[in-house]
């Protein structure tokens, strides 16, 4: 009679217990990172005077911003204990669908935006219900949802999308207002908000809880299906909004548009301190992931390394940043801040 009530209540406790050494590591993990990707920069300079300049800072900041939106959905899928290869194929899906119904540029495109980030939320929900009532593991089923969607835009497209950037997309992606880009000013508040979501809402509580221990959050009356569920949906909708960005920033669309953004952004949020099987991890550690990523792509693009090179790098700063984030690093520290 009293152990349901019991585990409850110490469950409702772990997650105050473990509240400093999370605060902790998302301040060390963002830091840490980002301390890489200006170190990064500046020592660029030495590599070419057209490096580490305000203009290549930039750069990196707008091509960011597209991982930084992708990675925040990933994020939460992940946190919950789950993996979306669904992505690819939805930032296709948004940018078709953003070019192709709404690049006449008529006023209709503020009403039609929604509409086509509600499409690619319905695709999500669909992965996140196989998921969940089907019993399907998120990898299978996102591959699938994957595969179904990209095999029917290009049945309606015939292998060449139509259409071109609605005004809005263009303006979102190259108009400046006060001097800085509006995609810098939207990465700004989007990352603002997607912190404040994951870090400080009770769907955000409810995901570290689930993500932890599935059966201990049932038993403390989260809504365990219902969390499980959304984490896709989100993921989905902010895959397709990425596709618009790239409608926006290149004035069309491509049915391979998103191929360079599923590695990215699992290591994104891998590199910012999250755990791979869930309960663990940060916005913020996260944005500084997808930055880490996008410096590194731009200094070894700049610097015209061929691909295989450049892919070899890569790996092995994205190895050596999850080595110097390891736990053990994180628990040597706090035990020196102690003393």
């Amino acid at each position: 009679m009293t152990s349901a009530p019991h585990s409850s209540l110490s469950y409702s406790a772990s997650p105050d217990t473990r509240s400093s050494a999370k605060i902790s590591r998302e301040a060390i993990s963002a830091s840490a990172v980002a301390a890489i990707c200006v170190v990064m920069l500046f020592g660029s300079r030495f590599i070419s005077p057209s490096l580490g300049s305000w203009g290549q800072v930039e750069t990196v900041l707008v091509l960011g911003s597209f991982l930084v939106v992708l990675s925040f959905g990933q994020g939460l899928v992940v946190l919950t204990g789950g993996l979306d290869l669904s992505l690819p194929a939805l930032v296709t899906l948004g940018g078709v669908l953003s070019a192709g119904l709404i690049g006449d540029h008529n006023a209709a495109e503020f009403y039609m935006l929604p509409i086509v980030l509600l499409a690619c939320g319905a695709v999500g929900l669909l992965s996140g219900l196989g998921v969940v009532f089907l019993k399907v593991p998120p990898f299978i089923m996102t591959m699938a949802v994957s595969i179904i969607v990209a095999s029917s835009a290009l049945g309606v497209t015939g292998g060449s999308p139509r259409g071109a950037s609605p005004d809005v997309l263009s303006a979102l992606m190259k108009n400046h207002v006060l001097g800085i880009r509006w995609s810098i000013a939207f990465l700004v508040l989007f990352v603002v908000v997607g912190w404040l979501i994951q870090s400080r809402t009770i769907f955000g509580r409810y995901m570290y809880a689930v993500g932890t221990n599935v059966e201990a959050a049932r038993i403390a009356g989260v809504p365990v299906n219902l969390v499980r569920i959304l984490p896709y949906v989100i993921s989905a909708s902010c895959a397709g909004f990425v596709g618009m960005m790239l409608v926006g920033y290149s004035n069309g669309a491509t049915l391979r548009m998103g191929d360079d953004y599923l590695l990215p952004s699992i290591a994104a949020v891998v590199i910012g301190g999250s755990s791979i099987l869930g309960g663990r991890g940060t916005f913020l550690g996260t944005v500084s992931g997808a930055i880490l990523l996008t410096t590194l792509g731009t200094i070894i693009s700049a610097i015209g390394l061929s691909f295989g090179l450049r892919s070899i790098i890569e790996g092995l700063i994205i190895l050596v940043a999850l080595l110097l984030l390891r736990d053990e690093i994180f628990e040597r520290l706090r035990a020196i801040r102690k003393r």
